[in-house]
């Protein structure tokens, strides 16, 4: 059963009070999607980021904010999608949500991204597929205990944005950051826009490598 049917039924189940809407940029997912009932929206296959896609589909939908699901995070919550709700309606641009890391192999893992939150208003500092923040006394290697005791944040694929922000960031050149790390959130710090940041508790399986795919399936049972 393709993953994104997954993600769709989830948000339908968790968050019904919600028009919900896919963005894709090919017939496959299009069909897939619309088959199961769910709107959908055929994008450029051009946009580097999923953030960018977004941009052109809220022309058409023309919401005043949009909240973004990516269609790998199959145990998106309710929960978490009022999170972003409440963040924006309290005036935040653009929001997103930190996990706490468990275990020192998934903080060191690349493909895990890590959020560092901050500030007196919990406020997204950095973003990066490196471990941060790095050990510096322990020479980075660390332990599931140091990871648990100290402020360790998996970054989840989950976005809320207002509409002039996102609009926004469509016309803004990819920053150097952003390249590098190939991680399109980077583009909103390095111009000079915050990201409000809160942190969820609820369990999380972000499906971007085979291996994750596999504790999906054991999760499913």
């Amino acid at each position: 059963r393709p993953l994104v049917l997954w993600v769709a039924d989830r948000i339908a189940r968790e968050a019904p009070e919600y028009p919900l809407w896919f963005a894709v940029d090919h017939e496959m997912l299009r069909d897939c999607v619309a088959a199961a009932g769910y709107n959908v929206l055929m994008t450029s296959a051009a946009h580097p980021t999923g953030t960018d896609r977004l941009a052109e589909a809220n022309r058409s939908v023309g919401a005043d904010w949009v909240i973004n699901v990516q269609a790998d995070e199959p145990l998106v919550s309710g929960s978490q999608i009022r999170t972003l709700a409440r963040l924006l309606a309290g005036g935040a641009a653009m929001a997103t949500l930190g996990t706490p890391f468990r275990r020192a192999v998934d903080f060191l893992n690349p493909n895990q991204v890590k959020v560092v939150i901050g500030g007196a208003t919990q406020r997204a500092l950095c973003f990066s597929r490196s471990p941060i923040p790095y050990a510096r006394e322990l020479n980075g290697v660390v332990d599931d205990a140091w990871v648990a005791a100290n402020p360790c944040f998996k970054h989840l694929g989950l976005y809320g944005y207002r509409a002039d922000l996102l609009e926004k960031f469509a016309q803004l050149p990819p920053g150097r950051l952003e390249q590098i790390e190939k991680l399109e959130q980077m583009r909103v710090l390095e111009n000079g826009y915050e990201i409000a940041c809160d942190v969820t508790e609820d369990p999380t399986i972000g499906v971007d490598t085979p291996e994750d795919a596999v504790l999906f399936e054991q999760w499913l049972g």
